[in-house]
């Protein structure tokens, strides 16, 4: 199914049926600030395993992130955060950013990662927090099982011809772009940058 969602008033007869597929079990690709994403309700274990087979990738190896509405489900995915690290977190989302933190136990073993950790995004699109406000917690979110993104996956029409079958719903929110966010890890001491993608990570210093 293809529905298309107002970037900025997303319709709400088509949020609710796309978060009824969230809490069904269902697999969605959707709009980010960033690529168009693969995701999934993190409390769903087969939606989780799911999208490990569609992309061929072990879930013990896999490393997921989590696309949150907001920063009030820090303290609840995280283990507490320092000052230096929230400020800076405030400062960067909503925004092209992933922020790798330290996994709380509310995390589904499932999806943390080897090192116990978590990866939380908070978009700067209006369609995917919408998602996640409705659902009341966060997807599980992932790349597009394709090697490279180029322009054609940044059509929602063309993603649904390729990918329609093996997910429940594509949410057309527009073109999307063709860089990843930037990958911060905070699990140390001081922020180390793992990937520059599309948000500067001049401005977080």
């Amino acid at each position: 199914m293809l529905l298309t969602l107002h970037p900025d008033n997303p319709n709400p007869r088509h949020l609710k049926t796309i978060v009824e597929c969230l809490k069904d079990g269902g697999v969605i690709i959707y709009p980010t600030d960033t690529v168009y994403g693969l995701g999934c309700d993190i409390s769903q274990h087969k939606a989780v395993e799911r999208i490990c087979r569609i992309k061929q990738i072990n879930p013990a190896k896999a490393q997921f992130s989590f696309i949150c509405s907001d920063l009030s489900h820090l303290s609840d995915y995280a283990k507490s955060v320092d000052t230096p690290v929230f400020r800076m977190l405030k400062k960067a989302l909503p925004g092209p950013y992933t922020f790798i933190l330290p996994a709380s136990k509310m995390v589904p073993k499932i999806l943390k990662a080897k090192k116990d950790t978590v990866g939380i995004r908070v978009p700067d699109n209006n369609i995917c927090r919408a998602i996640v406000s409705e659902l009341g917690n966060p997807i599980m979110s992932t790349s597009l099982p394709i090697e490279v993104y180029v322009e054609e996956y940044t059509d929602p029409e063309i993603i649904h011809e390729k990918f329609g079958k093996i997910v429940d719903i594509v949410v057309d929110g527009g073109i999307g772009g063709m860089t990843f966010s930037t990958v911060v890890d905070c699990t140390d001491s001081e922020p180390v940058l793992i990937r520059e993608g599309a948000g500067s990570w001049e401005e977080l210093l």
